[in-house]
C-alpha cells in the first residue's frame, strides 16, 4: 500500500507505527469512554469499538475487552454505568510497510491510571 501522507512524516518507519498505535489507543478512549452501558451490552461495545479501530490505516489486528466484573458492581434496576478507562483493556497490532508494532491500554493499579504502552 502506498502511504499518500509519508512525506509528511519525518521518522523512521517503527517511529511512524509507534504513532499510528498511540494515535488509535487515544482515539478509542477519547471516543468511547462515557458511553452507558450495563451488562446486556457489554459485548456489542466491545464488538463496535473494534470494528470502528479495524477501519483505520495500518491496523492489522485489534482486541478489545472490557471488564464485567467492575460493571456488575454498578448495575442494579434504576443503574446503568458509564464506560471508564480503567474498564478497557485493549491491544493492536499496528503495521507500517515492514515495522510491526503491538500497543496496549489497560489499566495499572499500581499507577492509578489506564496506561497506553508497547507490548513489543
Amino acid at each position: 500500500m502506498v502511504d499518500e501522507a509519508a512525506s509528511y512524516f519525518h521518522c523512521t518507519d517503527r517511529e511512524r507505527a509507534i504513532f499510528e498505535a498511540g494515535i488509535k489507543l487515544g482515539s478509542i478512549y477519547h471516543q468511547y469512554v462515557g458511553v452507558p452501558m450495563n451488562l446486556s451490552n457489554i459485548e456489542a461495545i466491545e464488538t463496535a469499538i473494534k470494528q470502528s479501530v479495524m477501519v483505520q490505516p495500518f491496523v492489522e489486528k485489534a482486541e478489545v475487552k472490557i471488564n464485567r466484573a467492575m460493571v456488575k458492581r454498578s448495575t442494579g434496576h434504576y443503574k446503568y454505568v458509564t464506560l471508564k478507562g480503567e474498564m478497557l483493556d485493549v491491544y493492536l497490532t499496528i503495521k507500517y510497510n515492514q515495522e510491526e508494532v503491538r500497543a496496549r491500554m489497560r489499566y495499572i493499579k499500581e499507577l492509578d491510571y489506564p496506561l497506553m504502552s508497547l507490548e513489543e
